[in-house]
């Protein structure tokens, strides 16, 4: 028996407020430029690609190519398309991360300057 697999489309989920904020944070948080714009992509998709175009000023094609996995939008263009799914970007400052314990070098532990590294 073989397993059949069908694609999934994230845009056909985004049916909710809530879950285009939750997708989009999670994205951003990623920090990955290439996720977030095909992120956006979704978005745009599950919105109306075409009416979220017209609102940027935009051909339906430059914009899907612009928002996919490969595209690079500009900052401008990112924030015309927020702006059009009536949606806007924020700034939140990160965690600091702990300082993680460096290990010790080989040469270190050899001039009897901290434990051997096996």
């Amino acid at each position: 028996m073989t397993l059949k697999t069908i694609p999934w489309d994230a845009a056909e989920h985004l049916d909710s407020e809530e879950a285009v904020a939750a997708y989009l944070n999670a994205a951003f948080e990623d920090g990955d430029p290439a996720l977030i714009a095909a992120a956006l992509g979704d978005v745009a998709k599950a919105r109306g690609m075409s009416q979220v175009a017209r609102e940027v000023g935009a051909s339906r094609e430059g914009l899907y190519r612009s928002l996919s996995k490969k595209g690079n939008p500009e900052l401008a263009t990112v924030i015309k398309i927020t702006r059009a799914m009536g949606l806007q970007l924020s700034v939140a400052k990160v965690a600091a991360k702990r300082a993680t314990a460096k290990k010790p070098s080989v040469k270190a532990a050899k001039r009897g300057r901290g434990a051997a590294v096996a």
